[in-house]
Order: C-alpha cells, then structure tokens, then sequence
C-alpha cells in the first residue's frame, strides 16, 4: 500500500510556491516536487529536517483519525529524523 503526504512550501532558490509530496512504498520514502499544482511530472528532491518533521507530524494526526497509518510508520520517520543532523551554523 502507498502512503502520499502532500504539501505545499516556499523554494529557496526562487522563493515561489512549490508543492511537494511524501511517498512511502514497499517500505521506502521518496520525497518530489513540483512547480506548478497540475504540473504532471514530480522531480525528485532530497529531504531535509523541516521535510521529515513536517511528514512526522501528519503521519502523527493521521494515527489519530486511524487514515492508514500505524505505529511503524511513526517509528521509522522519528527514527529516520534521529539520524538527520542539522545544518553547521
């Protein structure tokens, strides 16, 4: 089964709206983007901290309403955010 989180935020490049999309199949996340909401191609985009809290959060909401989701899926992106350093200041 997939599960997709889909959101929207500002690109740090340009500064313009992008939407964004968090994909967990056969276990895996992908994380992608699009410039444009009807857009059909999604380019693919490495995850930041801000990124993998943001999916944490609605994976955590969406446990609550019972949408699909499960405790593993919790565990493995607070696990995966344990692992993810924050950036020299």
């Amino acid at each position: 089964m997939t599960l997709e989180i889909k959101w929207t935020d500002l690109d740090p490049e340009s500064g313009e709206r992008r939407f964004l999309r968090a994909e967990k199949f056969a276990g895996q996340w992908h994380f992608s983007y699009r410039n444009r909401r009807r857009d059909v191609r999604w380019r693919s985009l490495e995850a930041t901290r801000p990124m993998w809290e943001h999916v944490l959060d609605s994976l955590r909401r969406r446990l609550q309403r019972r949408e699909g989701v499960d405790e593993a899926d919790v565990r493995q992106v607070e696990a995966v955010l344990r692992d993810v350093r924050l950036p020299d200041s």
